[in-house]
């Protein structure tokens, strides 16, 4: 069939976009494209406008609240702007600073740039965001500038030293992590004395002790008190910082990983019955596993918005279903992801064998979960719609949530959150905290380019499992509900409403 001028259009306008995306573009400038190219994206969907002269990536038929390409695109779009406005001229506030220092995969709506070109003026944003250019008259030097996820920020001591006192209170986690990433006092001290800071210096000796730093604290206490500072210790935290077994650095968001379990556990341990505990009858158990198989996987697969009827799922799992039938593309990929989930459903009652005849659920998970994810996606690997190396393993670029604020970490970040993540799964004694928080930062993660929902939802089952609670379907009509707990749990930290839901979940 020929295809028309405009459809021609836009597949050179689509060429061109790929080629920006590839370049890890999520924010673009109308100069990125040609006038042409623009128009047939905007028209057909694939460009939404942010503010004159760029744009951001979305997908034809979103609804225009739908605030995910906003969020996908909101850092590259304030690095690119700032830059093209303000050149190397630029760093965002001390608090925003901080926020990246440790962690924080949430932008504030409103964002706070110092520079000397700035006028005090507001730039509106999509879903009420904004950014403030501050006129900066003492605009630091070059050297106390660094680079955290493509934003020029303070560098941890300066920002340290410049955050207002209220922020140990309002963002005490993310103050709590940010002290943690002191490797040593030593550029600490050396801002403390330039600007001769000795209340600062108070307040930071006492935070700095608060958060377990001891032997930073003196050494800043020592140094200030040499140079001649009367320094009055306090202590900016109006809640004891929870304890973090580190004596050197880590990675913030191994920090904020464990800050989150410490902190959500005992809400989501109040709203489980008591353990079953591991069942007399295991083969038992696992026949009661088998009988959901066919309502968890057609919910599961449909909350991801696969097209799956019980009568596929059936023939699937009965090994009546030809992978070589004349299916159009569609229907071929919802019967790959149908044969995926009953393969990774076999790997997972694998697991839970093991769990009940005596391991450590961590562990287990640690050792399984990559198989898992193998068996999930095989099948469209063996389809074509699939390359081999798509099966290696852990995503090597960014990913976002659609309809979340929440912005997963980085690929790197995800090598250190992992094994984070089996460690305290190892490590807690309560099967239903390893199955909400388990499932909950799994997804918050996002470890996987695709099938994180899914494979959620298997660790969640498997951690069950190990207390002898039953097998639990999440079920399409809740999706929502689901939805917005986890969003709950991920931006805002509230994670009652996601252990909730799955304890109505498990009783239904």
């Amino acid at each position: 069939m020929a295809t028309t001028p405009a459809q021609r259009r836009l597949a050179d306008a689509l060429t061109a976009l790929k080629r920006l995306q590839d370049d890890g573009k999520t924010a673009i400038k109308s100069s990125d494209l040609t006038r042409m190219q623009r128009e047939s994206l905007v028209k057909n969907g694939f460009l939404r406008p942010i503010v004159k002269g760029w744009y951001m990536p979305c997908r034809p038929g979103e609804e225009t609240g739908d605030s995910t390409p906003w969020y996908a695109a909101m850092r590259d779009f304030i690095q690119g702007y700032c830059t093209e406005r303000f050149g190397e001229q630029w760093y965002v506030s001390a608090e925003y600073s901080l926020f990246l220092h440790s962690g924080k995969t949430i932008t504030p709506q409103q964002v706070v740039i110092h520079s000397p070109l700035g006028q005090n003026g507001l730039l509106k944003l999509p879903d009420n965001c904004s950014i403030l250019d501050y006129k900066a008259k003492d605009f630091v030097p070059a050297a106390k500038i660094q680079m955290v996820e493509r934003i020029r920020v303070l560098t941890l001591p300066v920002a340290l030293v410049r955050v207002p006192e209220a922020f140990f209170t309002t963002y005490a986690q993310d103050a709590h992590i940010a002290l943690h990433q002191l490797r040593d006092a030593s550029d600490l001290n050396r801002e403390l004395l330039e600007g001769g800071h000795s209340i600062v210096a108070g307040r930071l000796v006492g935070a700095l002790r608060a958060s377990g730093r001891e032997e930073l604290a003196v050494n800043v206490l020592a140094t200030m008190r040499a140079a001649g500072y009367v320094v009055n210790e306090t202590n900016p935290f109006s809640v004891a910082p929870p304890t973090l077994a580190f004596t050197r650095a880590q990675s913030p968001y191994v920090l904020r990983m464990r800050l989150m379990w410490q902190a959500m556990r005992e809400t989501v341990s109040g709203c489980f019955p008591p353990e079953p505990g591991i069942p007399s009858d295991i083969e038992k158990f696992m026949d009661a596993v088998e009988e959901n198989y066919k309502t968890d996987a057609y919910h599961s697969l449909s909350i991801e918005g696969y097209r799956v009827t019980p009568e596929l799922i059936q023939k699937v799992a009965t090994g009546d279903w030809n992978p070589d039938s004349n299916d159009s593309d569609a229907e071929m990929k919802n019967a790959m992801a149908a044969h995926g989930y009953w393969l990774a459903h076999n790997e997972v009652k694998t697991t839970i064998r093991s769990i009940l005849t005596g391991a450590n659920p961590g562990a287990v998970f640690r050792q399984d979960h990559a198989s898992w994810y193998r068996k999930l996606f095989s099948p469209n690997v063996d389809a074509g719609f699939l390359k081999p190396a798509d099966l290696a393993g852990y995503r090597t670029d960014k990913v976002f949530i659609r309809g979340a604020t929440h912005v997963p970490p980085s690929q790197d970040a995800v090598r250190d959150m992992m094994p984070e993540l089996c460690d305290l799964l190892e490590a807690e004694p309560s099967a239903a905290v390893r199955a909400v928080l388990g499932h909950f930062l799994f997804v918050y993660i996002h470890p996987y380019f695709d099938g994180n929902g899914r494979l959620g939802r298997f660790l969640m089952n498997a951690m069950l499992a190990s207390g002898g609670y039953p097998w639990t379907v999440i079920r399409i009509e809740q999706r929502s509900d689901y939805m917005a707990a986890l969003e709950a749990a991920s931006s805002l930290g509230e994670i009652k409403p996601f252990a909730e839901f799955i304890a109505s979940s498990m009783n239904r």
